[in-house]
């Protein structure tokens, strides 16, 4: 099987050294992976219309890269309501084959800088047709940044995802201990199904 081609979108304020997306990115590269792990605009302050306009061009770039492997999305936080946001506007071309959504936030947060991401407008035919093989959610049941019924209900159910839940392991993030994650790069490289064993 051809190595993937992957593309890792980051949350807000990015992922610093040391996060599981930096450690994914450099792991995937070592097994003769494709990876482009862009830096989204203003990841302090961001914009979800410059977020969105990067994205495009990023998924371009990601079906030029060479190989035939299969393409695959790879999102954390803030990263996941990109997607979200974004996949009724993919163009055919686009299309990718895999898409991990790794805790994603709700509108319940209230962080101001979250804010304008929301309402998404999501929809289940959109998302399913953003990535023709599979979208998996990964969350934990007490993310603090998706309170109160937490990211299974509030993206599980109306998307048609079936969650893999990490109990009690927060955001999924540095500070919950997440930096190497080996599971994570067996499933991008397609060697599991799921995160949560």
């Amino acid at each position: 099987m051809s190595a993937p081609r992957v593309l890792i979108l980051h949350g807000w304020n990015g992922s610093p050294a040391g996060h599981w997306q930096r450690w994914l990115a450099t792991e995937l590269t070592a097994a003769g992976a494709a990876v482009r792990f862009p830096d989204l605009p203003a990841c302090a302050r961001p914009c979800p219309d410059r977020w969105g306009a990067a994205l495009h061009p990023e998924l371009q770039a990601l079906a030029e890269l060479p190989g035939d492997g299969e393409r695959v999305v790879c999102c954390h936080s803030l990263g996941c309501v990109l997607w979200i946001r974004e996949a009724h506007r993919l163009a055919p071309e686009h299309v990718v084959d895999r898409v991990v959504l790794v805790a994603p936030p709700c509108p319940g947060s209230k962080v101001p800088e979250l804010a304008r991401f929301y309402p998404t407008r999501a929809q289940r035919d959109d998302v399913e047709r953003a990535a023709r093989g599979s979208t998996l959610l990964v969350c934990s049941d007490d993310d603090p940044y998706c309170p109160g019924t937490g990211a299974a209900d509030h993206w599980g159910s109306p998307l048609g995802l079936t969650p893999d839940l990490l109990p009690g392991q927060g955001h999924l993030n540095l500070e919950a201990g997440y930096g190497p994650w080996p599971a994570m790069a067996e499933w991008v490289m397609g060697r599991r199904e799921r995160i949560a064993a």
